[in-house]
């Protein structure tokens, strides 16, 4: 059964994120809060953990499109191509932030993605899941927990979410009331900027 963490957004205890670390090292599964909805989440680098999400989200893990969550824009050459100024200039002006952008992959890619040709890339604005990245050493490869409710597409309330989460996964975080409303997913991987999802941040950024 999952363990059931409180953390405080403005100030994450170290001791619980360096558990939370660890787990997620050891090919452990976690929910955790984002700035818009919870995410499911586990270590972009580890097989096992990343063939579990798959099962659970019954899809094949090389046609699957994740997230990859990044703490901030320095990683960024690890797992993707070189891009112009203008597109760094579009991540640099919204991130952190409620967005993903698809961006071309490059041969870095752990080996369960190698396939792809692009990657979404997510600096949520949000010090939890900024704070696992970081003590994680590298980004967590996340999906959006979907609800089976037709009018609320997403749970917003981390007790629900260990209720129905809690024989499936090894950790849920409860950050406080999540968000009912998905990133904007806007396609970069081309140059010019494609919207793909509206969502909870703003186009005006274009």
């Amino acid at each position: 059964m999952a363990e059931f963490i409180k953390l405080y957004e403005e100030n994450p205890n170290p001791r619980q994120i360096e558990k939370i670390g660890n787990v997620l090292r050891k090919g452990g599964l976690v929910i955790y809060p984002t700035d818009t909805v919870y995410g499911l989440g586990c270590d972009i680098t580890n097989s096992k953990a990343l063939q579990r999400i798959a099962r659970i989200k019954g899809v094949k893990l090389e046609k699957a499109n994740w997230s990859f969550v990044c703490a901030d824009l320095s990683n960024l050459s690890d797992y993707v191509r070189q891009i112009d100024s203008s597109t760094f200039k579009i991540l640099k002006r919204t991130l952190p932030g409620p967005y993903t952008f698809i961006l071309p992959g490059n041969n870095n890619l752990p080996k369960d993605f190698k396939k792809k040709k692009t990657v979404g890339i997510r600096v949520p604005d949000n010090n939890i899941a900024r704070a696992l990245v970081t003590e994680l050493g590298n980004p967590i490869v996340s999906t959006s927990i979907h609800d089976e409710d037709d009018i609320l597409e997403y749970t917003t309330d981390p007790e629900l979410i260990f209720e129905k989460w809690q024989n499936l996964v090894d950790v849920v975080i409860d950050g406080g009331y999540g968000d009912n409303v998905a990133s904007t997913v806007i396609d970069l991987s081309e140059g010019v900027p494609k919207v793909v999802r509206e969502g909870k941040g703003s186009l005006d950024i274009l």
